[in-house]
């Protein structure tokens, strides 16, 4: 199967749970719902997990960022958080510019 940067794309917006920022640690932590961080995470800190891979990049753009996805590689839960195959080569391809895109929502 080719991997193309859209495929990569819908990777990273099918990726489960959400992600804060603990007060306490100073690190990311991953959970599956937004009740479970406790009082160790801001509630406006705690973001969907697909959202989170994702920076301000130039213009109206978003960047992919490799070390977001990193830091939920880290967790060693792949699977509960849904990283796919495309997000593992947009990983292991440095040698290839981080993924810039215009996003936007879709109603279905």
């Amino acid at each position: 199967m080719r991997i193309t940067s859209q495929l990569i794309c819908q990777a990273a917006d099918q990726l489960k749970g959400f992600v804060g920022l603990n007060r306490k640690t100073g690190q990311y932590i991953v959970r599956f719902s937004e009740d479970s961080f406790g009082m160790d995470v801001a509630d406006d800190g705690i973001i969907p997990t697909c959202e989170f891979v994702w920076a301000p990049g130039p213009g109206q753009t978003m960047t992919l960022k490799r070390e977001l996805i990193q830091l939920l590689l880290d967790q060693n839960i792949d699977d509960r958080i849904n990283i796919t195959e495309p997000l593992r080569v947009y990983m292991n391809r440095r040698e290839v510019p981080q993924i810039s895109a215009v996003r936007s929502l879709v109603r279905g």
